[in-house]
């Protein structure tokens, strides 16, 4: 018999994992809710979230809503005794996650987050690789993933800290982020960084993050851009190795507005100081089947119980940290140069 689900949040997030749970196979959709109460589905429409997380005949809970809802819904949930698959960012900040960590424990149930650049083909062809040794460890890794907005950015709950709990970092940064430990195998305790909106000028709502990370542990840098007035859609992930580089840049989406996704993959040159560009190889991904495979690891966890291990509680856990000490450094760095101005200024 398939799970029974509930998804809570039908916007384009819910519908799309709806889609990727019916192909699957293994779970059925039996109830929907949305602030938005959708008139356009085959399914029941619930009256609140607290109707589907209460409702016993719900096996599975996903959550798809506004980034303020994430936490508390997660924690419902889990103890209504239902599987969980959520959405990113978990909650807003460390603490938060350790919360929905602890009821977690205590349910025993499945929880997974939709860290979905993890399943992307190129992701993956890229991760294997390093995993393999055959290039060496990383030495270095360079992120930029950036979009263009417009004003009406302006009239939805992202342009609202206390519904968002950040600007583009919280929006599409954490997946870099998130990206950089995968690959890594690490996480970052040094962080340097520059978080400022000066376009949008939205107050709590950062449309630049710029960092400098380092694990000080293995001595593994990187560097790191997200924005939100590039005024194009770029995503470029540069992994520098002791014996040669992979780049994937573009990502396969359903708009197409962030171009191929294609991974570059270069042994060291023998010759220095020349690149041969006959030496790289290129492999283009011209499907996106992320949902498909991040909804198949999701329920081979609830259907098989096999473990979680793409977007789980402790890699939103690392992520999150990472995100508190970008936050954190660049209210240190305000602080100083302040202090910095005022002294100058009365000197």
């Amino acid at each position: 018999m398939a799970h029974r689900v509930g998804i809570i949040g039908f916007g384009k997030m819910g519908r799309i994992r709806a889609e990727a749970l019916r192909k699957d196979g293994r779970a059925e959709v039996t109830v929907v809710y949305d602030i938005e109460t959708p008139t356009d589905t085959e399914y029941r429409v619930a009256p609140s979230i607290e109707a589907i997380v209460n409702d016993p005949e719900v096996d599975i809970a996903v959550v798809c809503m506004p980034n303020h809802l994430n936490r508390p819904t997660t924690i419902a949930a889990l103890k209504a005794g239902k599987h969980v698959f959520c959405e990113k960012p978990p909650a807003f900040n460390a603490a938060e996650v350790r919360e929905i960590m602890a009821a977690e424990a205590e349910s025993g149930r499945v929880l997974m987050y939709g860290f979905n650049h993890r399943h992307h083909a190129g992701v993956d062809k890229l991760k294997r690789i390093i995993d393999s040794g055959a290039y060496g460890r990383v030495l270095w890794m360079r992120g930029r993933y950036g979009k263009s907005v417009d004003a009406d950015y302006l009239k939805t709950w992202r342009a609202d800290r206390s519904m968002a709990g950040g600007g583009i970092l919280m929006d599409q940064g954490i997946h870099m982020l998130d990206l950089f430990q995968y690959i890594g195998g690490t996480t970052f305790d040094q962080v340097n960084a520059f978080v400022s909106s000066h376009y949008w000028n939205i107050p709590g709502i950062e449309d630049n993050v710029f960092a400098i990370m380092r694990d000080t542990r293995t001595g593994m840098e990187v560097s790191f851009h997200s924005t939100m007035t590039q005024w194009r859609h770029l995503f470029s992930l540069e992994v520098f190795t002791e014996r040669g580089y992979l780049v994937l840049n573009g990502l396969k989406t359903s708009s197409g507005t962030y171009g191929e996704e294609v991974l570059t993959i270069a042994k060291n040159r023998s010759v220095a100081p020349a690149a041969s560009w006959a030496d790289e190889e290129k492999l283009t991904y011209e499907v996106d089947t992320s949902w498909d495979k991040e909804a198949e690891h999701f329920m081979d966890a609830v259907s098989l119980g096999l473990p979680v291990k793409l977007g789980t509680s402790e890699q939103a856990l690392e992520v999150m940290t990472l995100i508190d000490r970008i936050y954190e450094n660049e209210h240190a760095l305000g602080k100083v140069l302040y202090s910095e101005l005022r002294r100058v200024g009365q000197a």
